[in-house]
């Protein structure tokens, strides 16, 4: 793994998830993130490495370069402070508490396969994006 990169864990197979991932690589002018899936090996490790219950979050997870990590709508909004014109709006939006912003993001996460779809398996990164894919 490169050091000092932030890593976005994504449900690999969830189609709102790989729109996101696609947004924030659009975006990532900086070269800040590296991308796995929660279903790989990795994915699972770093969960496992910092006690995170997958069932409780399983959609995006941003792990900072050292052992800190951000769930659900932390994990949003801290994606968000790191993309050139996103910053003030990811601000904005933590004036709202974290229960508030947590029922919201569930809300959406519990829905996101019925009004987005699901792929069988997880996404194949062109070979243009394949360095910021970890496995």
């Amino acid at each position: 793994m490169e050091e000092n990169k932030k890593i976005i864990l994504f449900d690999g197979v969830c189609n709102l998830c790989n729109g996101v991932v696609q947004f924030v690589i659009k975006r990532d002018k900086e070269d800040t993130f590296r991308f796995a899936t929660l279903q790989s090996e990795l994915g699972e490790k770093l969960t496992s490495e910092r006690g995170i219950d997958t069932t409780k979050v399983d959609s995006i997870i941003l792990i900072e370069p050292n052992i800190a990590y951000y769930t659900k709508s932390d994990a949003a909004l801290q994606i968000g402070k790191n993309l050139k014109g996103y910053r003030t709006l990811s601000s904005f939006l933590y004036v709202f508490p974290k229960g508030l912003r947590d029922i919201i993001y569930d809300f959406i996460a519990r829905n996101r396969y019925k009004w987005y779809g699901k792929k069988d398996a997880c996404m194949i990164p062109t070979p243009e994006l394949q360095a910021k894919f970890l496995s």
